[in-house]
């Protein structure tokens, strides 16, 4: 089994929708803004090669938007995701499978390109994952999550045929998460207050259990439980979300991959006073040597 961080370059939003209540005096300590209030953040996916399955954990934002949507969020440090897979020797046919958390053009747009003036699939050998919730969600969104869902983005896997509906079975449970198995070493766990029906994959690699993160966690300046997105579509279910999983992070040892954090791939936490904050930070090549 392989795991392969897979780095597409950064880009910015601003700071207080990312940081919701939160004072910008107290965040932009931790991420510090520009002079437009924007604040970097990384575009970071994750494969898992297990056995002869390739599994590309989310796609980042792509490249196939026009200028001025571009614009908007001001790339850097940009890699296709071909010349990323190029780097480990792999080709985008190599991919057998796309887990995809949700389906926000951040982490969608790299699943489908403009090729000869077609919107085809960017991986044509890959099935395509997503929740039955966020399938429908995206289909049928409320107006202030419509601009995060993009026809683009979306149409291109229903009708490619290749797409798979994640079914999730009935669960009702104040104290815990819901989590579903995909595959022999990943299992997911089901989050709402993002939006409806996003997925964490947790990753058992030997005796390590590693949980991407997605938007429940954008990084690690948003362990601190009052530090929720004004992206939240359910801010509250969010804040219990929270508490659920850092206490099982905590009791288990969970190592958190991060998607959005700029600086910090990973980390572990801790017990302190101020309640559980992030510990131990390291690469995944540190993790795993």
């Amino acid at each position: 089994m392989q795991l392969l961080s897979i780095h597409t370059g950064n880009f910015k939003l601003d700071g207080g929708a990312m940081f919701g209540v939160v004072p910008k005096q107290i965040w932009n300590k931790l991420n510090p803004a520009d002079e437009n209030n924007l604040c970097t953040w990384a575009l970071r996916c994750l494969l898992v090669i297990e056995g002869d399955r390739k599994i590309l954990i989310d796609t980042g934002m792509g490249n196939k938007q026009d200028a001025k949507f571009m614009g908007h969020y001001h790339l850097s440090n940009t890699q296709s995701l071909k010349e990323c897979l190029n780097k480990y020797s792999l080709e985008m046919d190599d991919i057998t499978d796309v887990l995809l958390t949700h389906l926000h053009f951040d982490h969608v747009g790299g699943a489908v390109e403009l090729k000869d003036n077609q919107l085809v699939l960017s991986f044509p050998n890959a099935t395509y994952w997503v929740s039955e919730p966020q399938w429908e969600t995206a289909q049928h969104p409320n107006k202030r999550e419509k601009a995060s869902f993009l026809k683009e983005n979306i149409d291109p896997l229903l009708a490619s045929g290749k797409l798979k509906i994640i079914s999730l079975p009935a669960f009702q449970s104040d104290n815990n998460l819901q989590t579903i198995h995909f595959s022999k070493s990943i299992s997911c766990i089901v989050v709402n207050g993002h939006t409806e029906g996003m997925l964490l994959p947790k990753i058992q690699y030997k005796d390590k259990s590693i949980v991407f993160m997605a938007d429940l966690l954008p990084s690690t300046a948003h362990i601190p439980l009052p530090y929720v997105m004004g992206y939240d579509m359910q801010p509250l279910i969010t804040l219990k979300e929270k508490e659920l999983f850092l206490q099982e992070a905590l009791s288990s040892n969970y190592y958190l991959f991060f998607e959005h954090d700029p600086v910090n791939e990973i980390c572990q936490v801790e017990m302190t006073e101020k309640g559980i904050r992030a510990s131990t930070s390291l690469s995944l090549s540190q993790l795993l040597n």
